[in-house]
């Protein structure tokens, strides 16, 4: 049954095109602009915009985490939806770190003052920097300067980027929040999920019945 419910689902994902998601990515965040210049993010505008770019950079980023999981366990693919996913969680994350640089601290000084001593703060950094070269390798030119094998491997660097991700997340509050641990141990499950795919695939290699001793190669 779920075979067949997954099967119908990509039948219909194959009618439907990328490109809305690019469209629509520029949405959310116009919206949490409109609402802070008219009143509805509370007192402090500025810091809610910040967290809310940075949920949802963190909510993207986590669907495009999944979408390897997706297909080998439950048969769902998403697969040529998950370029465009990276490139809108990075967009969105791009947009938090923006909002925090130019209208929270306003000041170069105070921005490498803030990075060096706030842990939280250099987590995130260093997870945004990790996703700068996926960014700018993200086009099938790049795909075919780097090669394919090359290319997969520097793209692995999404899972420390987005583990980091959550890190910050679960930091930024300085108090346990049940949210955002959540989200952390989304991540932490998604790629463990990731990590035993290997194996899998090397026992079911190993379970193949030898050959006979007069058997050809």
């Amino acid at each position: 049954m779920v075979t067949g419910l997954a099967g119908t689902l990509n039948d219909w994902l194959r009618k439907v095109p990328v490109w809305p998601l690019y469209a629509l990515a520029p949405v959310p965040p116009a919206w949490f602009l409109w609402l802070g210049l008219t009143g509805g993010l509370g007192a402090e505008p500025i810091n809610a915009l910040e967290r809310e770019l940075g949920l949802l950079a963190l909510q993207v980023l986590v669907a495009s985490l999944a979408v390897t999981p997706l297909r080998r366990h439950l048969g769902v693919n998403l697969i040529r939806y998950r370029r465009a996913m990276g490139l809108i969680g990075f967009f969105y994350v791009a947009l938090h770190l923006l909002v925090w640089a130019a209208l929270d601290v306003q000041s170069l000084e105070r921005i490498w003052a803030d990075v060096v001593r706030r842990p939280y703060i250099t987590v995130g950094m260093v997870g945004f920097l990790l996703l700068v070269p996926l960014a700018l390798t993200s086009t099938d030119a790049m795909v075919r300067k780097l090669g394919a094998l090359r290319w997969r491997q520097l793209h692995r660097l999404a899972y420390p980027a987005i583990l980091l991700g959550g890190v910050h997340n679960v930091m930024v509050a300085k108090v346990w929040e049940i949210d955002r641990l959540a989200w952390l141990a989304a991540i932490v499950v998604l790629l463990a999920l990731r990590l035993r795919l290997p194996d899998r695939a090397r026992q079911s290699r190993g379970s193949v019945a030898p050959r006979r001793p007069d058997q050809k190669p």
